[in-house]
């Protein structure tokens, strides 16, 4: 088995749960059918930890993150599970209740930040107006508004800070444009930050400076983050736990080392086989891809939803949904798989 690099560098968590998610499941109504995309997924995530949440595209990432603060179509229904913080059940707020939430408490950075910023507006207003939204009960000077963002976008590492406030989002590169809305994203001083995929439109070298970037951001504000990526390679380097999603599902759990080093599940070694390595580059090699797609949600296979793609499948696999359980007595490893590595 190829080595993979564990998490170094990361600042210890909290040991209390910040945010609680029990059981959550989530469907979508569309044409007089209900199709239910999330299963019962179960985790947390501690005051100042990181929590990886890792598949494929269309394997129900965004829409468990969306879900925090009901930010997902009207038609999203939550058939089961609780989302709590603070010991406050998210999916049971009013709307006026989660515009409190919203910002101040579970920020988000989003995939795009070419769609996530205000094309028409200069950058200078849209941070601003989160500025003014945490300041909305207190007399806040023009001057003390301006300072901050200024503050916001040196924090980023934006030079010039002045002249990224006057600019459109347009006139900014793809890593400018992801500083600031991470600047956005901080503005209200969040207690949770979802990541939702930050560096995938990002070259290389401007992907590790985002993620050097979140992690001393991390450090210096106390606040927790959900990063949601599909490369475990970047898992390696800045969390301390990862959850592995597929088909809606959560199919194995556990601190980043335990996971990494000793993957249970056939998906997760299939993700790994999937990161580029220098060591498969120079010897010519080709990497070891997953063959198939993610089923649709409205229609998965019976039994395990992995098996019609897994080289470890078995009868049982075919008919049966495996449940979640432990790796090892007293381990917070666990799996979901019949056949486990």
């Amino acid at each position: 088995m190829n080595q993979t690099p564990l998490a170094v560098n990361v600042p210890e968590p909290s040991p209390h749960p910040l945010l609680e998610i029990d059981e959550l499941s989530v469907g979508f109504r569309s044409g007089g059918e209900d199709v239910v995309v999330v299963h019962d997924v179960s985790f947390s995530i501690c005051g100042g930890e990181t929590v990886a949440l890792v598949g494929e595209s269309g394997c129900g990432k965004s829409v468990t993150a969306l879900s925090l603060t009901q930010l997902l179509p009207s038609t999203a229904y939550y058939p089961t599970g609780r989302i709590s913080i603070g010991g406050r059940n998210l999916l049971k707020m009013s709307s006026a209740e989660l515009r409190q939430i919203r910002g101040r408490e579970i920020a988000y950075i989003f995939q795009d930040p070419g769609t996530a910023l205000n094309p028409v507006f200069r950058i200078g207003f849209q941070l601003k107006e989160a500025i003014r939204a945490r300041r909305r009960d207190s007399k806040t000077s023009k001057n003390e508004v301006q300072n901050e963002a200024l503050h916001l976008l040196s924090l980023v590492g934006l030079p010039d800070a002045e002249s990224c406030l006057r600019a459109y989002p347009h006139e900014l590169s793809g890593g400018m444009q992801q500083r600031v809305v991470i600047a956005i994203a901080l503005a209200c001083k969040p207690k949770l930050l979802v990541a939702d995929e930050p560096t995938t439109a990002l070259d290389v070298t401007i992907q590790a400076q985002i993620l050097d970037l979140l992690k001393s951001l991390q450090t210096e504000f106390k606040m927790a983050v959900l990063l949601i990526t599909h490369n475990l390679g970047l898992v390696a380097d800045v969390a301390h736990r990862v959850n592995v999603m597929y088909a809606g599902s959560l199919v194995e759990a556990g601190d980043v080392e335990d996971v990494l080093t000793n993957p249970a599940h056939p998906y997760t070694r299939g993700l790994l086989d999937a990161v580029p390595s220098l060591e498969t580059t120079l010897d010519g090699k080709r990497m070891k891809g997953i063959d198939g797609t993610v089923p649709m949600p409205s229609n998965l296979p019976q039994g395990c939803p992995f098996a019609p793609r897994c080289r470890k499948v078995i009868d049982r696999c075919l008919v049966e949904i495996p449940e979640i359980e432990n790796i090892k007595e007293n381990s917070e490893h666990t799996v979901r798989c019949f056949c486990k590595i």
